[in-house]
C-alpha cells in the first residue's frame, strides 16, 4: 500500500515510538520546542478554537514544583526529563474566535453555555495534545505522557489567575532505551471498529 509519507516516518511517529520512562542527559533547545509547537498548531480543531496552552517545565526549580504535585511513580520521570510540557486547555478560548475564525464573527457566541465551552475546550485541547506528541516524535524527540498528578494543584501552581485548566503532562527529550517497558498489546481492527 502506498502512503503519503514513508514507512520510516510512520515507524518514527507510531509503530516504533514508545512511551519513555527514563531520559538521556541531553537538553532540548528552545528552538526545537518552538518548532514542535509551530508544527502541531496546524492540526484541526472545532471552528479552529485552538484551546491548548503549554507550559514547558525546564528549570530545576520548576521541575521540583511539578514533581511535588505528581504521583510517586511519575516524580523521577519529571525530575530527570529535560522538559515536561503541561498541556492545558483554555476555558476562555471563545474570546479569540474573531481572530481565529474570522469568516464567522458570531462564533464566539456559540460557546456562551459554560458546559459547552468546557466540553469543547477539553476535547479540542486533548486533540492538540495528541498533535503535540506526533509533532515532537516527527522532529526527533521522544515522549512520556502522564496523567498521574494533582490537576487542581497544578492549576494553582502554574495557571493561577487564568481560565486555563491542566489536562495531562508529557515529558519530552531523548529517551533512555533501558527504561522502556515491553510493548503492550493493542486491539485488532475487528475488536475496536465497525463499518456500517
Amino acid at each position: 500500500m502506498t502512503h503519503a509519507i514513508s514507512d520510516d516516518a510512520l515507524d518514527i511517529i507510531f509503530r516504533h515510538a514508545r512511551t519513555q520512562n527514563k531520559w538521556q542527559d541531553k537538553p532540548v533547545s528552545r528552538a526545537l520546542l518552538m518548532a514542535v509547537y509551530d508544527l502541531m498548531r496546524w492540526g484541526p480543531t472545532s471552528a479552529n478554537v485552538s484551546p491548548a496552552r503549554f507550559v514547558f517545565v525546564e528549570s530545576d526549580a520548576a521541575r521540583k514544583r511539578l514533581a511535588a504535585l505528581a504521583s510517586e511513580g511519575n516524580r523521577p520521570k519529571i525530575l530527570s526529563a529535560p522538559v515536561t510540557a503541561i498541556i492545558g486547555y483554555d476555558l476562555g478560548f471563545a474570546q479569540h474566535l474573531p481572530r481565529l475564525f474570522p469568516h464567522n464573527l458570531d462564533a464566539k457566541n456559540w460557546f456562551k453555555d459554560p458546559q459547552l465551552a468546557e466540553t469543547t475546550a477539553f476535547r479540542n485541547g486533548t486533540l492538540q495534545g495528541a498533535y503535540f506528541m506526533i509533532a515532537a516524535r516527527a522532529l526527533g524527540l521522544d515522549c512520556g505522557p502522564m496523567s498521574g498528578f494533582d490537576n487542581a494543584g497544578v492549576d494553582r501552581e502554574f495557571f493561577a489567575g487564568t481560565e486555563i485548566k491542566s489536562n495531562f503532562i508529557c515529558s519530552i527529550g531523548y529517551g533512555d532505551p533501558s527504561g522502556v517497558f515491553a510493548r503492550s498489546p493493542r486491539f485488532d481492527f475487528d475488536e475496536a471498529c465497525q463499518i456500517l
